[in-house]
Parts: C-alpha cells; sequence; structure tokens
C-alpha cells in the first residue's frame, strides 16, 4: 500500500526508505509511542521485528529524521491510504439504512506557541464504522465555515445524513449537502439570527410540543440515569427562513435529562433537517453525532495528541492522520479481552509488538 508515494527528496541525499519511515511512524503509533523520540526508540527497540517487513538499508532513522521527513509527505497520500483501509472494511456492507456522516473540528493545542496559532482539524467521521472518510486543515476554528465545503467536495455524500455542529449551520452549506444528493441535520444556536429563537419558541408553546412526533429513551449512563427525548415535526410552513435552507422538511428539539447523586441537570437542544418526520431516525442521528466527539476524545485520551508539540504543520497533521488510520486498526483488532479499552489495546502491542503487530498485518 507505501509504494505510491512520491519522495520529493534529493536522491543523491537519501538514506532511508519514505515508505519505511511512515511505516515505523504508524506501528510505533499503535504500539503507544506518542512522541517523535518515543516513535525512534521503539524503533530501535524492535529492529529485528521491523525488518522482517521493512528494508531500513541504513539502519533505524532518528527521530529529527522521522519528523522531517513525515513533515514532506503528502497528506493526500495518507488519506487514500486510510481511504483503502476503508473501502476494504466497508466493502459488502448492506444499504438498510442511510449512513451518518458527522462533521466536526479538533483544534491541536500543542501545535501552537506564542508565534503561531494551533492547526485546526475538520474532519468527517462515519458515525457507524468509527473511521475518518476525510479531513482539512485550516488555521483556526472560524475557519471551519470555509473548510466545510472543500471537505464535502472531496466526499461522495449521495444517499448520507450530514450532521454539523452549529458553526456550520449556514445556508450554503445545506445547499451544497442537498445539491450533492445528502441529506443534513443542522444543529441551532444564537449565530443563525433569529431562526434558533422561532425553533425554540415553536416547542416551548405545549400544543405545538404535543402535535409533534415523540421518542424517548431511559438508560443509566455515567453512574447516573439519563432520560433523551426527542420532538420532531414538519410544521414549518409559519418558518419565516423557510426558503433560504434548501430542502429543509423538519425541525426537531432534544432535552437530556440526566438524574446522578440526587441531583438532574438538563440540555436542551435545536436542529433542522431536511429529513422528514420519523423521530428514531432523528434520535440516530444526534446521537450518531457524537461520534465525531468521542473521536477526537481518544485522540486527546488515548494518543495524547494535544500533549505532542509538533510544530511543523504537515508533520502535525500527517501525525493527526496516522493517529486516526491506528484508531481505526485497534478497534477492530482482537486485542486483550472483550471490550478492552483502546488505551489499554496500545499497552498490549507494546509489550509485544511481534505477536500483535503480526496479527494486525493479518487482518
Amino acid at each position: 500500500m507505501l509504494e505510491g508515494v512520491r519522495d520529493t527528496r534529493q536522491h543523491g541525499k537519501i538514506k532511508h526508505k519514505i515508505q519505511d519511515i511512515i511505516a515505523i511512524v504508524l506501528f510505533a503509533t499503535i504500539a503507544n509511542a506518542n512522541e517523535w523520540t518515543e516513535i525512534h526508540a521503539f524503533a530501535e527497540m524492535n529492529e529485528e521485528f521491523l525488518r522482517k517487513h521493512l528494508e531500513l538499508p541504513y539502519g533505524i532513522p532518528s527521530h529529527d529524521t522521522l519528523q522531517r521527513v513525515m513533515a514532506i509527505v503528502p497528506s493526500a497520500f495518507l488519506q487514500k491510504l486510510l481511504e483503502a483501509w476503508n473501502d476494504m472494511l466497508s466493502a459488502g456492507e448492506g444499504e438498510k439504512l442511510k449512513k451518518i456522516l458527522a462533521i466536526d473540528g479538533k483544534t491541536m493545542c500543542g501545535n501552537g506557541n506564542v508565534n503561531q496559532s494551533p492547526l485546526h482539524v475538520v474532519s468527517a467521521i462515519s458515525t457507524e464504522q468509527g473511521i475518518c472518510l476525510g479531513q482539512t486543515a485550516v488555521k483556526s476554528k472560524e475557519n471551519e465555515i470555509v473548510a466545510i465545503p472543500e471537505l464535502l467536495k472531496s466526499l461522495n455524500i449521495k444517499n448520507t445524513i450530514v450532521t454539523i455542529d452549529a458553526m456550520g449551520t449556514q445556508t450554503e452549506i445545506a445547499k451544497q449537502i442537498i445539491t450533492q444528493k445528502g441529506d443534513y441535520l443542522l444543529a441551532l444556536k444564537g449565530n443563525q439570527g433569529t431562526l434558533h429563537k422561532d425553533v425554540e419558541d415553536y416547542f416551548a408553546d405545549k400544543d405545538f410540543l404535543k402535535q409533534s412526533e415523540y421518542y424517548k429513551t431511559i438508560e443509566k449512563a455515567r453512574s447516573g440515569v439519563e432520560m433523551r427525548e426527542y420532538w420532531q415535526t414538519n410544521d414549518i410552513d409559519w418558518l419565516v427562513q423557510k426558503a433560504k435552507w434548501k430542502g429543509i422538511k423538519s425541525i426537531g428539539m432534544t432535552r437530556n435529562t440526566i438524574v446522578k447523586d440526587g441531583i438532574q441537570t438538563t440540555e436542551t437542544r435545536y436542529f433542522i433537517s431536511s429529513l422528514t418526520t420519523e423521530p428514531k431516525d432523528f434520535a440516530r442521528c444526534v446521537r450518531g453525532h457524537w461520534m465525531v466527539e468521542s473521536f477526537h476524545w481518544h485522540l486527546d485520551v488515548t494518543f495524547r495528541e494535544d500533549a505532542n508539540q509538533t510544530l511543523e504543520k504537515q508533520a502535525a497533521l500527517n501525525l493527526n492522520i496516522i493517529r486516526k488510520f491506528a484508531l481505526v486498526i485497534l478497534k477492530i483488532a482482537e486485542i486483550g479481552k472483550p471490550k478492552t479499552s483502546m488505551k489499554l489495546k496500545r499497552y498490549y502491542v507494546c509489550a509485544n509488538p511481534a505477536r500483535f503487530l503480526e496479527q494486525i498485518l493479518s487482518l
């Protein structure tokens, strides 16, 4: 899979193959290495195993070489690798339900300092598969509005439900999703003018609330009891802004009530959607968007992304893609007992790389 990468270095000065370096970084990331020095240490300690799969004509590259070369690897190539892996995983899947694609951004805090703002990566996550289908990097969170349309252009979203938080709830983005034959569920906040207030006022009316489609779930969560309520309606002819939102067919409200240690907390959120009223589907989309938050949580907690101080933008972005690749691999790899955490799986691989990396390579 690594043969297609283009090496832009001067051939007379090349010692270490670019394919070997990418493989080392991926193997080490799976095996609990987070920093460049840790990646180098992993490679040194496991050189015998690595030589079974890599050429390594000049031995193990230094940590500086690893970082320098990863800074010139085209991110598009790594993304194609990830896409090829994702295609292999999803081959033969049925089309019983529309797939959900959650789009959200994450700031790589360790990439910033007093001289530069940190990189902000906008990702598209397939919520059912838990895999990243694409990403694009921007200078700040405010640039998400520009990044989302570019990311959507690179994806096939036909018959897919795209979920986006309030930052991306823009009329042009909704129009683009419909034009690309997809559907949308967009969160509302105060940045959409009176739209958020109008939808909020609608569901505040008890008569309208009773007329809306309703669905409820109750489950134990976070050492408490969580009740999730969903209301959805296609009664939107009164909506003044309706003509601005291409394809809009419904509005919705969710209310999450958590009782923990005798204390009750409630969160209410509002949405617009191109979907018809089916509250169970509405609930599936709202819950599905949480997957992107889970994905970002793993990058921070499992892979300690925010603690990584790689300042070179291209190297930092490539590491982000490698971590996403490693996360997908770890999710499907049968390592340890059932329900073993991603963090613990990395420890298992670190403790016995020859055994578990061979197992992963045979997937």
